[in-house]
């Protein structure tokens, strides 16, 4: 795409459109940018953007993710026929030819409602340990537009979610997952139908496999809806045995039944739960959504080429990133574990199934985005010992206990005072546990973090923070 003299509004100052503003100035675009809680943009108010002519002779709207559709600036260019662009769309029609001319780098393309990163992650170690130069890219870091315009890198783990891929047109994934798919940001989409038809939208011609969860027949059903290139073949991944077209496990030992040339017959050995083994929980076993995780990242290697051993050193290299079931202190019989990434309830019940019977004191709650949290509680009752409940949005979550463990003690923390808020909920856990062990006071809000906090990151530090000051000498 040429991008000299076209006329570009980006809707979003994020890190995202940032990146995205970089590469339409460096290649020749008067962009102009709108966004309500950028100092510098040219436009606060998409609105007022609009009724005063903001769309006037203007040729693409590129949209930050978490810009919905009913957004007056995003809805008006649909309305008049500009094209809308994600960033993840603008990144595919820019990207560029490797350094040894072989042409862009393929993308293998990672989305679900949990272990994005996870999955993403691996992937990259694998590629890396297969001899590429790849990068993990998309929504756990580098923007995706950057990635595809830097002609150093090989091929591309992209993690993207359901908003970015709202408003891509014509990617082309080498290899694509949707993990699973479960309630998370219906407020932003509408429905669990909406929600998901957008995250098969990853599928979308895709030339060499399309990977899904053979324990979520949703994800299925979005490979069979999909559109993709002659030739792609469909993989599962399972935690039992797998059959011919799946990965999966054989007692201790994860296989592959898509790729190896004796798939009929034979299963190719890819790695041991031994070497996830610096991935294990509180328990001391690897949790399964974390071999889940490496056998989605194994098959997408393998689709790009990747031989079982580059999987299985990858597997061994790969150290996961911060505030996923992360231990962050002892103190007087009682374990503090962070797991703020798990920001719906799909996370949070994996998190609180890695602990025993009756032994969790759960500090829950934030952002809802529309989700309901019956299935998680009426699945989990069994693990609470108590419930703090801390954020804006704490009746879906204490209606839910009223309903299906009415037996629990919940604290609720007033959300007024946002400065002090893991400080309090940091104390009321402790009141709870009291003086039984084992207890784990266990992180998993089950909800986002913007409410209070800029990012469940930072909601993870203050409770970590908080917890240490609580037993400085005990973490």
């Amino acid at each position: 795409m040429d991008l000299a003299r076209h006329r570009v509004v980006l809707a979003g100052l994020g890190v995202s459109g940032r990146a995205a503003l970089q590469v339409l100035t460096d290649g020749g675009a008067h962009v102009v940018t709108v966004d309500r809680h950028a100092a510098d943009a040219d436009a606060a108010d998409s609105a007022a953007f609009v009724a005063g002519g903001g769309l006037d002779g203007v040729d693409l709207v590129v949209a930050s993710p978490g810009w919905p559709p009913s957004d007056p600036l995003l809805a008006g260019a649909l309305e008049r026929g500009v094209p809308v662009w994600s960033e993840v769309e603008l990144a595919w029609q820019l990207r560029v030819d490797r350094a040894d001319g072989s042409g862009p780098a393929p993308w293998l393309a990672v989305t679900g409602t949990n272990g994005k990163t996870t999955t993403v992650g691996m992937l990259a170690s694998m590629l890396r340990a297969g001899g590429e130069h790849a990068a993990a890219v998309g929504n756990v870091g580098t923007p995706v537009v950057l990635a595809a315009t830097d002609p150093t890198l090989d091929v591309l783990a992209v993690e993207l979610s359901s908003f970015q891929l709202h408003f891509t047109h014509s990617m082309s994934a080498q290899a694509a997952a949707v993990l699973n798919v479960a309630e998370d940001h219906l407020d932003w989409h509408g429905s669990l139908d909406a929600y998901a038809a957008d995250k098969g939208r990853v599928y979308e011609r895709t030339q060499v496999a399309c990977v899904y969860s053979a324990s979520d027949p949703r994800t299925e059903d979005l490979v069979r809806e999909a559109d993709v290139a002659d030739g792609a073949v469909a993989v599962g991944f399972t935690l039992g045995t797998p059959r011919v077209g799946q990965v999966g496990v054989v007692e201790d030992v994860l296989v592959d039944r898509g790729f190896a040339s004796l798939r009929h017959t034979h299963a190719a050995e890819l790695g041991t739960l031994a070497d996830l083994a610096h991935l294990a929980g509180p328990d001391g076993a690897v949790p399964p959504h974390v071999v889940q995780n490496a056998l989605a990242a194994a098959a997408l290697a393998l689709a790009h080429g990747v031989t079982p051993v580059a999987v299985r050193d990858g597997l061994r290299a790969y150290a996961p990133g911060g505030h996923r079931i992360e231990r962050v202190a002892e103190s007087g019989g009682i374990a503090w574990v962070d797991d703020s990434k798990a920001t719906n309830p799909h996370a949070a019940a994996a998190a609180l199934a890695s602990f025993e019977v009756g032994t969790v004191v759960w500090i829950a709650g934030g952002l809802a985005k529309g989700a309901t949290f019956d299935e998680l509680v009426r699945s989990r009752r069994d693990r609470l010992r108590g419930v703090v409940l801390i954020g804006v949005d704490q009746q879906p979550l204490r209606d839910a206990l009223a309903r299906h463990a009415p037996e629990v003690p919940v604290v609720s923390v007033d959300p007024g005072d946002t400065g002090s808020v893991m400080t309090r909920a940091v104390d009321s856990a402790r009141t709870l546990a009291g003086t039984r062990t084992p207890t784990t006071v266990l992180l998993a809000p089950a909800c986002a973090s913007m409410d209070q906090f800029t990012s469940y990151a930072e909601r993870g530090d203050a409770f970590t923070a908080a917890v240490r000051a609580l037993a400085p000498d005990e973490h």
